[in-house]
């Protein structure tokens, strides 16, 4: 009989441990372990190029061929090693940071607004979902140049 009350008693406890540990995981105050970017995954969960944006993006890209902004010609194309840098849900690093241009203003109409602390960018010959305040990708269209 003693033994069964103890038994109950620590599944008790253990069940309050548990549910206390889950609420103050999910509703607590203080640092993220995964260096406080919230707002980062929420933006990568819910913001993606869609088929019509990416669609919009070639079609602007045709119309402009002959009179690209600078980070979109040919010639601003990056190194492999440099490309394989610009991934989803990474972070951009400083030297790329340089090479950020403002996307054009006639594309940017074309596009959805980006998520909070975000931005359309060019880098590279490519246009990227930016969080402008941790540097990391949301997403990211690469055009394929002939």
């Amino acid at each position: 009989m003693r033994s069964t009350r103890w038994f109950w008693a620590c599944v008790a406890v253990l069940f309050v441990l548990a549910n206390s540990a889950a609420y103050a995981q999910g509703h607590g105050k203080g640092h993220n372990k995964h260096g406080d970017h919230d707002d980062d995954d929420n933006d990568r969960g819910r913001y993606v190029y869609s088929d019509r944006d990416r669609d919009e993006i070639r079609h602007w890209y045709r119309g402009h061929q002959d009179n690209l902004p600078p980070g979109l010609a040919k010639r601003d194309r990056l190194p492999p090693g440099l490309e394989r840098q610009l991934a989803v849900r990474g972070t951009l690093p400083p030297g790329l940071r340089k090479k950020i241009q403002s996307c054009p203003d006639d594309l940017e109409r074309r596009l959805p607004p980006p998520p909070r602390d975000c931005r359309h960018v060019v880098i590279g010959g490519h246009i990227v979902v930016l969080n402008t305040r941790s540097f990391v990708i949301v997403d990211v269209f690469h055009f394929e140049l002939r």
